[in-house]
């Protein structure tokens, strides 16, 4: 049963607004709006093709950034539910938390990172809004999708507070600073950077966090990395699959692994709701605003279960994401996307014309061709990455 809407969850009616300024739907709502425009948008079908993983060819069942995308939409849906949140708002920021990420999953990422290293580097979130404010293309009177203030806000601090109230970079991004992607538009559509988000964007996150961990657990087993009995060396795997033994005492193991996926989803929303009812009685915001200038985030997991799910994570960086077979595909395509952008960058022929400059544009700098190109290869698909490697070299790896 859903919850009456909470005085601090973010309304519509009352939204910050829109970079430029259009008449309101008469059908819809500001945040509806906006979860409608991502799920129309180029940018949301390439998912279908993109790793979360395994490579789109490796197998049917397995997860693509696509159909993650609707798990963590779904789970945070129920979560909003649950707190009496705006689930039109907390679906939008679900469905478009993945955008920005390049073909090959994070190898694709570390690789345009590191080729664009000189350039103030490649990160997904940055990449997310400027493909929401920019780089699509849909719209007579505007690039991008025109999301609303909420939804570029809970893009841009999917993670938290990027910075501090002085505007001084903070957390993950304190070694490199904020991306340029991001200051660069925050000048022109202050997002607050200081602040945390939402709890709807709150929600998003944490949800995101719940779907990869049960469901790369459901992907690692399908892929034979590890077997059910091997996640008895985390506690409350451990536990769960006890508790499934004496309930089901004969389930053969696709059915126990399945069962296993469930009750974890289960445990970690539960936890959330409890822990998220928890921090809002002691905190009492009365607004939005009161959630956003908090000192911490109000979405999050109890200490002992975010111990829990830390080591999940750990278990799957080791027998997952590091498994010998994953990285040998991995190393491979981050090779595909190196080359990709070095035969970009030394012969600009080889790009598709409407991504040369315009002409007139000859004063175009280093920095902004690296963009370009980089901008060109994050929007590829797995399956025309390796295309593109075809097409342009003798040889290309097959991913296997």
């Amino acid at each position: 049963m859903a919850a009456p809407r909470a005085i601090y969850a973010s309304d519509p009616d009352r939204s910050r607004g829109r970079l430029f300024d259009e008449p309101p739907s008469k059908t819809r709502s500001a945040f509806r709006r906006d979860c409608d425009r991502v799920i129309h948008s180029t940018a949301f079908r390439r998912l279908k093709h993109k790793t979360q993983v395994f490579v789109y060819h490796e197998g049917d069942h397995y997860r693509t950034r696509l159909t993650h995308t609707l798990e963590v939409a779904q789970i945070a849906r129920a979560l909003a539910r649950q707190l009496g949140l705006d689930e039109d708002l907390t679906e939008a920021l679900a469905l478009a938390h993945d955008l920005g990420h390049p073909p090959f999953g994070h190898a694709g990422e570390r690789a345009l990172d590191t080729c664009l290293e000189a350039y103030g580097g490649f990160d997904h979130n940055a990449q997310t809004l400027r493909l929401v404010t920019a780089l699509e293309h849909r719209y007579p009177d505007f690039d991008g999708l025109n999301l609303t203030w909420e939804t570029l806000e809970g893009i841009v601090k999917h993670n938290g507070p990027l910075t501090d109230r002085e505007g001084n970079a903070i957390g993950r991004h304190q070694r490199r600073g904020v991306p340029i992607g991001i200051t660069d538009f925050n000048r022109t559509y202050d997002l607050e950077l200081w602040s945390f988000a939402s709890l709807e964007a709150q929600v998003a996150a944490i949800a995101d966090d719940i779907a990869y961990d049960a469901h790369d657990i459901d992907d690692g087993l399908r892929a034979g990395l590890f077997a059910v009995d091997d996640l008895k060396a985390m506690p409350v795997t451990a536990a769960m699959i006890a508790d499934i033994a004496r309930r089901h005492p004969s389930l053969d193991d696709n059915r126990r692994g399945a069962e296993l996926v469930r009750e974890l989803i289960s445990y970690l929303i539960t936890a959330v709701v409890s822990e998220a009812g928890r921090r809002l009685a002691d905190a009492r915001p009365q607004s939005v605003d009161d959630v956003r200038r908090h000192d911490q985030a109000l979405i999050a997991f109890p200490p002992d279960v975010a111990d829990a799910e830390s080591r999940i994570k750990t278990f799957l960086r080791k027998h997952m994401y590091r498994h010998l077979r994953v990285m040998r595909v991995m190393g491979d395509a981050e090779t595909i996307v190196w080359d990709l952008f070095a035969r970009y960058r030394d012969d600009p022929s080889a790009l598709p014309a409407e991504w040369l400059p315009e002409q007139g544009e000859s004063h175009e700098t280093e920095a902004e061709r690296a963009r370009r190109i980089g901008n060109f290869i994050a929007g590829m698909t797995d399956r025309f990455a390796i295309t593109e490697h075809s097409r342009l070299f003798d040889s290309t790896p097959e991913l296997r």
